[in-house]
């Protein structure tokens, strides 16, 4: 059985003491109740991990010793997921979902035709619930990496990053109901960036679809069935899985001996 994953940057070298408190020591002292002896693995967040064994606990606070240490390299090609605002009941959900795929960035994208609309401190909001919900599902499935949330984009901000991912040699492909290319003929292995552009429940605007593609993207039909919004992303990142190298790379052997 693999051990619990908890996040803590930066992480101490072998054989130092690790402390892990504030909100994640809270939650594997009170709420996993994690005790003296345990292995934990700890990750920064960004490829570093290190197996530990917990040598203390207090209220809200662990103390564990760390045994090993490892750095997880990215996935190629890197993938970026563009997400339309969804509706607010599955907004959270996307992200998730993406991030339990292995999305490596989100970039939330208030688009013509969506239904929710983030403005001034709702903007701030909802970033910051992506954010954390980011982590959390990097947890549970025991990411090395936490997907990095940006900052609300509209659609002149989207047309810009797609034409700089597009200028860096990379694939923008926009999943659109009414395209006429497939989105598997695309050539992902050969590129080093990817970006997924994923419109609103009511679907891209024409003159959105127009400008992405102006700017370099290519709209591509994902499959034979239409995908909710919260769900389209998280689909696209599990086929880039088979079709590129990105899910050839094993997490380390951290089970219990």
């Amino acid at each position: 059985m693999a051990p619990t994953v908890f996040y803590l940057s930066p992480l101490p070298k072998v054989g130092d003491i690790a402390v892990l408190d504030g909100k994640e020591g809270h939650h594997a002292a009170t709420v996993r109740r994690i005790r003296v002896g345990e292995r934990v693995l700890l990750g920064d967040g960004a490829g570093g991990l290190a197996d530990t064994v917990v040598v203390a606990v207090e209220k809200n606070r662990l103390e564990l010793t760390v045994q090993s240490r490892s750095e997880m390299q990215p996935p190629s090609p890197v993938v970026t997921l563009v997400q339309a605002l969804p509706k607010a009941d599955r907004s959270e959900l996307a992200v998730e979902l993406a991030t339990e795929a292995g999305v490596d960035a989100v970039v939330p994208w208030q688009s013509v035709r969506c239904v929710a609309r983030w403005e001034g401190p709702k903007a701030i909001k909802g970033v910051a619930k992506w954010r954390s919900t980011a982590a959390e599902a990097a947890k549970q499935s025991r990411r090395a990496y936490i997907p990095d949330v940006a900052e609300l984009h509209d659609s002149r901000a989207v047309y810009a990053l797609v034409g700089s991912i597009v200028a860096r040699g990379g694939i923008v492909a926009v999943l659109h109901e009414g395209a006429t290319s497939a989105f598997r003929d695309l050539p992902f292995d050969s590129v080093p960036e990817v970006a997924l552009v994923v419109g609103p429940e009511g679907g891209l605007d024409d003159r959105e679809v127009a400008a992405l593609t102006e700017a370099g993207a290519t709209p591509v039909v994902l499959g034979p069935t239409v995908l909710r919004t919260s769900t389209a992303g998280a689909v696209a990142l599990g086929a880039l899985g088979v079709l590129t190298s990105r899910w050839t790379q094993l997490p380390p052997d951290f089970r219990d001996a």
